[in-house]
């Protein structure tokens, strides 16, 4: 794995040096963009709109278009921006975990104590779990603030959750929401039910990328020259009053449910 950040996170009067890593990796297919008439690779290319001829990356500069004049950023521009973010996650509060809600959250990342940070970075971890509470604070990636919220894993790691601020969740308003009418009793209750049948503790592990997968295998067959037929799948009901109590009673009396029991 290759550092994206290195840094420290500052605990207090604390400062543990530490080095960022992406947590996650895609498990999509590869699929490569061809030319429909020939199957020849597509490649994009930075052109210049007045030349017409490549940029090569060295020769590529940022800048903000202000008064129809562009003003070219620099490296250094950045970091003055915002010097002590650049390089500390300070954290600012210790909040529940279950207080910040899932749609706030982003990218997952691995954190890793450099030298002399060992055990800083062990006695925040071990605080944060016999607390329960994770630390949240603001800093600097990839030329943008990011909000940054730390947490154990597994009890050997660091983990930190990259979240969203505030303003970058868009209003919903606009959206045809059902009106605040109270649910019938009797489905409430056959709901409730059904919720608690099929109530199990999560594991990760249940779910696969069974789609990519499902693409190889065509994709193994089509270069055995078979021919792969579609299963059509059925379209979505619409605009069909259900009978919610029928459907409901169907769905306690499926094995799914009760198997999960």
């Amino acid at each position: 794995m290759k550092a994206i950040w290195n840094g420290a996170i500052g605990f207090g009067l604390v400062n543990i040096p530490v080095k960022i890593y992406s947590a996650v990796e895609t498990s999509k297919l590869d699929l490569d963009m061809l030319d429909k008439s020939d199957f020849s690779n597509i490649k994009f290319k930075r052109v210049n709109e007045n030349t017409g001829k490549e940029v090569k990356w060295e020769n590529i500069v940022k800048g903000y278009l202000m008064d129809d004049k562009y003003i070219i950023l620099e490296d250094e521009d950045y970091e003055a921006a915002s010097p002590e973010k650049s390089k500390i996650l300070s954290i600012d509060q210790f909040v529940k975990e279950i207080e910040v809600d899932s749609v706030y959250f982003e990218n997952p990342y691995f954190l890793e104590p450099q030298k002399n940070g060992e055990n800083a970075y062990r006695l925040l971890l071990k605080a944060l779990a016999e607390t329960e509470m994770v630390g949240v604070g603001t800093f600097v990636l990839r030329e943008s603030e990011a909000i940054g919220m730390i947490r154990p894993y597994n009890d050997e790691v660091l983990v930190l959750n990259r979240l969203r601020f505030a303003q970058e969740i868009r209003d919903y308003k606009d959206l045809k929401i059902p009106a605040k009418k109270a649910p019938k009793p009797a489905e409430l209750k056959m709901a409730v039910s059904l919720i608690e049948q099929l109530s199990q503790k999560f594991d990760p592990e249940m779910y696969k990328d069974t789609y990519s997968e499902s693409l190889m295998k065509i994709i193994k067959q089509k270069a055995k020259g078979k021919n792969v037929k579609a299963k059509k799948a059925e379209p979505a009901k619409e605009g069909k009053v259900i009978d919610l109590m029928a459907q409901l009673k169907a769905s306690l009396q499926s094995p799914k449910s009760k198997n999960a029991s």
